[in-house]
C-alpha cells in the first residue's frame, strides 16, 4: 500500500524488484547475521549499484519491509548500525519495543496535527 504523500516512495513493489532485487536481498541479508554483521540500507544501495542494479534507499526499505512481513527471514531487525539478524529473543524484543516505540511518538505527532487543525478550524470560524 502506498503511503499518502509518499507514494514515490512507497507504491507496491515492481515486478524488477520482486523478481530481481527481493531474492538478490533475502540471500544477502540472510548472511548478516548478529549485529557485529550489520548492514546499513546506504552500503546495500552501493553494493547492488556497483553491481549494475538500480534501486535507492527508500526503495532498500520497501524491499525490507516485504521481506519482514512475508515472513522471508525471520527475526530481520535494524539497529543505528544497520539491518541484521537478530541473535536472541532480546534483541528481537528489544526491537519491537523501538517499533512500539516509533508507533507512540508517530501517534503523538498525529494528535498535535489534529489539535492543531481544529484549533485553525475554530480560529476561522469567529
Amino acid at each position: 500500500m502506498a503511503i499518502t504523500n509518499f507514494e514515490d516512495q512507497t507504491h507496491e513493489l515492481t515486478e524488477y524488484e520482486l523478481k530481481t532485487l527481493l531474492p538478490l536481498m533475502v540471500k544477502g541479508l540472510k548472511t548478516k547475521v548478529g549485529v557485529n554483521n550489520s548492514i546499513t540500507s546506504t552500503e546495500i544501495v552501493k553494493i547492488l549499484k556497483a553491481a549494475g542494479y538500480k534501486i535507492d534507499p527508500a526503495r532498500v526499505r520497501k524491499l525490507v519491509n516485504h521481506i519482514r512481513v512475508n515472513n522471508e527471514i525471520y527475526n530481520l531487525v535494524a539497529t543505528g548500525k544497520g539491518y541484521h539478524v537478530a541473535t536472541s529473543e532480546s534483541e528481537c524484543r528489544l526491537f519491537i519495543k523501538s517499533l512500539d516505540e516509533r508507533i507512540n511518538s508517530i501517534i503523538t505527532v498525529r494528535d498535535a496535527m489534529q489539535y492543531q487543525l481544529n484549533k485553525s478550524i475554530e480560529n476561522q470560524k469567529k
